[in-house]
C-alpha cells in the first residue's frame, strides 16, 4: 500500500504545477441566492458545490480560458467563461430546468448530467431533502421510481430495486462517501440506522440494477450513494428538532421525536473540520398477529397451534397416548401438541432508537485539490430485524474509519467496518428458553399426556372427556406454574435467557465481525489532453467473522478470508458530443472461487435540434460472492440448522441429537447421534418429498437432495432507455432484461438422523420414527432464473408553478416453481407500481407544499421467517413548509401515511401505521 501511495504522488506531479482558483455566487432571476449548485469544469472531471448563500470557490489545475457550467434542479444550465486567475463570477440561473440536468457521479464515477447517463440513475438531493413528505430523507427515497422500501420497523427501513427483496438484503450495496456500509456479520444494510444525518447530506445517488464492472461483487442489483457536505463549501452551524407521534392501532399513539446538529468550520485553506450528530427515538411497529399461517382458522385451543408472532409454540411433538398409556392402539389416539407460547409483545419492548455521530478533519497541505481526510462514523440502534426468527436488536453498534487521500482526478482510501451486536437477543429463543427455564420439554409433554389420558378415560370424575376438552385440561395442568408475563419469575428468567449466547440454553446474538478494505481510482484524462476519460482502480478486502460460535462456525478463534479485484473504464464523446460510448471491465477474485470478469457496455445519443432527446442501452455482467453466511454460517434457528457450504465449514458444524428408539442396530446402544453439517448436502431428501412421504407412507416418494456448495451468483443485464424534454414536460423511461446463472438461495433439506438416504431402510425408519432435522443448505439454482421491468416517469409544470410528477414501474419473475418446488427466490417484489406527487416549491412567498402518493400491487412475500399474501395498499403522504431567509430556517409539518390506512409489506412484520411531526431546521 505504501508503494501503491507514493506512485500516486509521482504521477500527480503533472497536476500540481499550476492551479486556478475561481468564486462567485449563484443567484436566481430575483437575486435569491440557489444553494447547493453544481458548478463543474466542461469537459474535465473537476468541480464544486455551492454553499446555502450560493457562494463558490473552485480550485482547478486548468489553465484559462475554459468554460464552466453552473446547474440546478429547478433551473437552466448556464455556461460561463473564465478567462483569468481568481477571477469572481456572478451567475443567474433561470428557472424551468429539469431534474435530467442535474449531475450525477455514480453512473461512471465521473461527474455528468443525469441526461446523458449510460444507465438508469435516481438522484435526491437538498431541495427533495427540504420538501420530502416522509419523516426523514431516507424514507422519502421510496418516491423515487423504480426504488421499492421495504419497512422492517421505524428504524430500519430496506431499500431495493429490481426485485429479490428481504429485509437482509444482501444483493443491495450502499455507500457512504464511498465506505460500504455493509454490517459485516449481517451482511446487508441496515438502512439508515447506523448511516448519516439528514443535516449532513448533499445528495443521494441511486443505481438500480448491476453495476459489478465498476463497483466489484456486492454492486449486483443496485447501488444506493450518499455524499456528505465537506466543511470547505459547507461551513457553519446547522441544527433540526422533529417531534410528533407514531399512531397504529396495536402501539397507539407514542411520541415520535428527532434531532440534529451540524458543525463545519475552515480554519485555514488547509485545514478543516466538521462534526455532526444525531438521536431519533419513537415506538415501533408491533407485531401481534395470532394467526397459525399453517392451519388457517385455528386458535389457541388447537393442539398443534403455533401462532405468527407467538414465539415458544414451535416446540411440539406427537405424543401417542395410548403407547405412553400402555393402552391397546386407538384407545386414545395421538395427536401433535405444541407448548404455549408467548406474545411477542410479551418478549421486547418496541423501543426505536438511533444514535449518529460523525466527525472527520480535512487537511490541504498545498492548499489545492490535494486532500486527506479522516473520517469516523459511528452509529449505535435499537429496532426489530425479522430474518429467520424476530430479533430484538438492541444496543447494535457499527463504527466505520477511514482514511482517504484524494484530489480532482484520484483517491485511495482505506478504511475498517465493525459492528458490535450490544444485546441484540432472538424473540423466538427467548421464549422458548424461559418455557424451559420453568419446565424442561419432557416433563412439560408428560404432564400433558398423563392429563389428557386420564380425562379421556373419565379417571377420577367418571366422565369421559371430549377431544377438545381433554386437550384443554391437558394443557391448563401442563401450565400450572408458568411464568406470567411481568412476573418477578419471568422477568429472572427472561434477563438470564437474553444474556446467554448458547441458543439451547438462551437467545443473546453475539458478533463482533468487522471487515477490512482499501480501494483506488485514477483519471487519467489530464495527462491525455482530455482526449477520452479513462479510469484505473481496484480494491482489497479482508473479513474477520467473530460471533464465539453462536453464529458462525467459529467456536475455535475468529474466521478470516479475503478477496480482491481491479477495473479499467473508457468513456468517449464523438459526433459533437451527442455520441457517449462507454466500455468497462473488472476482475474480481475470493480465495475460495475462481477469478470473474464482469465486462460493460453502453452508449447514450443525444438527438434533436435542441439536444433534448436521448437514447442508452447498455449491457453488463456482474458477480455477487457468496456471503459470510452463506459460506461459515452453524446455526440452530429451530425451524431449521443453516450451515453454510465453505468446504471447511461442512464439519466444523457438529450437532448431537437424541433419538426416539436407541438399539443396536443404527444407533450401537447410544441415546444420542452425532451429525455433521455435511449431511444436509450429501445425506438429506428434498423437502417437498418427505411431505409426500409422510401423507401417503410410500418410501418410493422420497427423493433425494442434492445441493452443490455453493458458487458466486451472475447476471447478464441489458437495459434500454429513453429521456427527453418536450417543452414542460420531461419523460425518462428505460427497460431492462436480467437473467441469472448460479443463482444464490437457500434450499430446506431433510437429514435423517441415521441410515443413508437411498438405502430404503433405516432412512426410512428415521423418517417414520421422527428421527429427523431440517437444515437450510446454501447452494445455487441448477436453471436460469430471468426478471423483467420497465419504469416511465413523467413531470411536468402545470397551472403555473405546480409541480406534478407520475411514475410506474413494471417488474416481473420467469422461474418455474412447479419444476423446483424447494428452491425459494424470494423475489418478493409488486408487479405494478404507481406513485405520483404534487406540490409547489413557492405557493406564494416562501411557501410550500408537497403531497406523494403511492400504490402497489399484491405480492407473495417469501422469507425464511413466514411465506404469505401481501395485499395491495395505497400510502399517502403531505408536508407543507415555509422557510424565514433572515433566521436560515425551514419549519415543517407533514404526515406520512396520512390516511392512516395501515399495511405490511413482510409477512411477520408490524403493520405500518402513520408518523405526523413537525419540524425547524436551521441552516439546512
Amino acid at each position: 500500500m505504501k508503494n501503491l501511495i507514493l506512485a500516486f504522488f509521482l504521477i500527480l506531479g503533472t497536476s500540481l504545477m499550476s492551479q486556478t482558483t475561481v468564486t462567485g455566487k449563484v443567484a436566481d432571476e430575483n437575486g435569491n441566492p440557489v444553494p447547493s449548485a453544481n458548478i463543474v469544469v466542461v469537459g474535465v472531471a473537476e468541480g464544486t458545490v455551492a454553499d446555502f448563500d450560493g457562494n463558490f470557490t473552485l480550485t482547478t489545475s486548468q489553465t484559462p480560458p475554459f468554460d464552466l457550467k453552473i446547474s440546478s434542479i429547478g433551473y437552466s444550465t448556464a455556461t460561463v467563461a473564465v478567462t483569468e486567475n481568481n477571477q469572481s463570477l456572478a451567475v443567474i440561473l433561470n428557472e424551468n430546468s429539469t431534474a435530467l440536468d442535474e449531475i450525477v457521479i455514480s453512473a461512471s464515477r465521473t461527474p455528468e448530467r443525469i441526461f446523458e447517463s449510460p444507465v438508469s440513475v435516481e438522484r435526491f438531493g437538498l431541495k427533495e431533502i427540504k420538501n420530502t413528505t416522509a419523516e426523514s430523507f431516507y424514507g422519502g427515497l421510496q418516491n423515487l421510481k423504480g426504488v421499492d422500501i421495504n419497512t422492517n420497523s421505524l428504524t430500519f427501513q430496506s431499500i431495493n430495486t429490481r426485485g429479490f427483496a428481504t429485509f437482509a438484503n444482501t444483493r443491495f450495496m450502499q455507500l457512504v462517501d464511498g465506505m460500504d456500509n455493509t454490517a459485516p456479520g449481517l451482511n446487508f444494510v441496515l438502512g439508515n440506522l447506523v448511516g448519516m444525518s439528514e443535516l449532513d447530506v448533499q445528495s443521494v445517488e441511486i443505481l438500480p440494477g448491476a453495476s459489478s464492472a465498476l463497483y466489484g461483487a456486492g454492486a449486483f442489483n443496485g447501488i444506493l450513494f450518499m455524499r456528505s457536505k465537506n466543511p470547505w463549501d459547507f461551513q457553519g452551524i446547522s441544527a433540526y428538532g422533529k417531534t410528533g407521534i407514531t399512531s397504529q392501532e396495536a402501539a397507539g399513539d407514542n411520541q415520535y421525536y428527532d434531532f440534529g446538529i451540524r458543525a463545519a468550520h475552515a480554519f485555514s485553506d488547509k485545514f478543516a473540520a466538521k462534526a455532526t450528530f444525531s438521536f431519533l427515538k419513537g415506538e415501533d411497529w408491533h407485531a401481534n398477529r395470532t394467526d397459525d399461517l399453517a392451519n388457517p382458522g385455528a386458535d389457541r385451543s388447537n393442539p398443534a397451534y403455533n401462532g405468527l408472532n407467538v414465539y415458544g409454540d414451535e416446540v411440539g411433538t406427537v405424543l401417542n397416548f395410548d403407547v405412553l398409556g400402555g393402552l391397546p392402539a386407538g384407545t386414545v389416539g395421538s395427536a401433535f401438541v405444541s407448548r404455549t407460547g408467548y406474545n411477542e409483545s410479551d418478549l421486547t419492548n418496541y423501543n426505536a432508537e438511533s444514535v449518529k455521530t460523525d466527525f472527520s478533519l480535512h487537511y490541504r497541505p498545498f492548499a489545492d485539490d490535494l486532500e486527506l481526510i479522516y473520517n469516523g462514523r459511528i452509529g449505535r440502534g435499537t429496532t426489530i430485524y425479522q430474518g429467520i426468527n424476530r430479533y430484538a436488536v438492541q444496543g447494535f453498534t457499527m463504527q466505520q474509519h477511514k482514511l482517504e487521500l484524494k484530489n480532482d482526478n484520484f483517491f485511495i482510501r482505506g478504511y475498517i467496518v465493525s459492528e458490535n451486536s450490544g444485546d441484540a437477543y432472538d424473540t423466538r429463543f427467548t421464549a422458548i428458553n424461559v418455557n424451559r427455564r420453568w419446565k424442561s420439554d419432557l416433563a412439560w409433554f408428560g404432564d400433558y399426556a398423563a392429563t389428557f389420558i386420564g380425562a379421556k378415560l373419565g379417571v377420577g370424575s367418571g366422565v369421559l372427556a371430549t377431544d377438545e376438552q381433554a386437550h384443554a385440561a391437558a394443557r391448563a395442568a401442563a401450565d400450572t406454574g408458568r411464568y406470567e408475563p411481568g412476573s418477578a419469575q419471568f422477568k429472572s428468567a427472561f434477563n438470564a435467557v437474553t444474556s446467554d449466547g448458547d441458543l439451547t440454553t438462551g437467545s443473546k446474538f453475539i458478533d463482533n465481525t468487522k471487515f477490512r478494505h482499501v480501494n483506488g481510482n485514477y483519471n487519467l484524462a489530464h495527462l491525455i489532453d482530455d482526449w477520452a476519460d479513462i479510469q484505473v482502480g481496484g480494491s482489497w478486502r479482508e473479513y474477520e467473522l467473530n460471533s464465539s460460535g453462536t453464529i458462525f462456525t467459529d467456536i475455535d478463534g475468529p474466521i478470516t478470508y479475503q478477496e480482491y479485484g481491479g477495473y479499467m473504464q473508457v468513456q468517449k464523446k464523438l459526433a459533437d458530443e451527442r455520441l457517449k460510448l462507454t466500455v468497462s471491465g473488472r476482475y474480481d477474485k475470493n480465495e475460495f472461487f475462481d477469478g470473474f470478469f464482469s465486462p460493460r457496455a453502453g452508449f447514450s445519443v443525444t438527438l434533436g435540434e435542441n439536444r433534448n432527446h436521448n437514447l442508452r442501452a447498455s449491457i453488463q455482467q456482474g458477480f455477487r460472492n457468496p456471503t459470510t453466511q452463506d459460506l461459515f454460517i452453524g446455526l440452530d434457528a429451530g425451524q431449521a440448522i443453516l450451515v453454510g457450504s465453505a468446504p471447511t465449514n461442512l464439519d466444523r458444524d457438529i450437532r448431537t441429537f437424541p433419538v426416539s428408539q436407541p438399539g443396536q442396530v443404527f444407533t450401537g446402544g447410544a441415546e444420542t447421534v452425532q451429525v455433521t453439517g455435511r449431511s444436509a448436502y450429501e445425506n438429506a431428501y428434498s423437502l417437498s418429498s418427505v411431505g409426500a412421504f409422510s401423507a401417503t407412507g410410500d418410501p418410493t416418494a422420497l427423493e433425494i437432495a442434492t445441493p452443490g456448495l455453493v458458487q458466486p451468483e451472475e447476471i447478464t443485464a441489458v437495459e434500454a432507455g429513453y429521456r427527453a424534454q418536450l417543452g414542460k414536460f420531461t419523460i425518462d423511461l428505460s427497460g431492462y432484461y436480467n437473467s441469472y446463472a448460479n443463482f444464490i438461495a437457500n434450499v430446506t433439506t431433510i437429514v435423517p438422523l441415521y441410515g443413508q438416504v437411498g438405502d430404503n431402510s433405516l432412512s426410512v425408519l428415521a423418517l417414520a420414527n421422527g428421527d429427523f432435522k431440517a437444515y437450510q443448505a446454501y447452494t445455487n439454482s441448477t436453471v436460469d432464473i430471468n426478471s423483467w421491468g420497465a419504469t416511465i416517469g413523467v413531470d411536468t409544470k402545470i397551472l403555473g408553478d405546480f409541480d406534478l410528477g407520475v411514475n410506474y414501474t413494471f417488474t416481473d419473475l420467469d422461474f418455474d416453481k412447479v419444476a423446483f418446488p424447494d428452491f425459494r427466490t424470494n423475489f418478493n417484489t409488486p408487479k405494478h407500481r404507481v406513485k405520483a406527487s404534487f406540490g409547489n416549491t413557492e405557493l406564494f412567498k416562501n411557501f410550500g407544499f408537497g403531497v406523494n402518493y403511492r400504490w402497489s400491487d399484491s405480492y407473495f412475500w417469501e422469507a425464511s421467517f413466514a411465506d404469505g399474501d401481501v395485499p395491495s395498499f395505497t400510502v399517502l403522504d403531505a408536508q407543507v413548509n415555509y422557510t424565514v431567509p433572515g433566521i436560515k430556517s425551514v419549519f415543517k409539518a407533514g404526515a406520512s401515511n396520512i390516511l392512516n390506512e395501515e399495511y405490511f409489506q413482510a409477512v411477520g412484520s408490524g403493520l405500518i401505521g402513520s408518523i405526523y411531526y413537525v419540524s425547524w431546521t436551521i441552516n439546512p
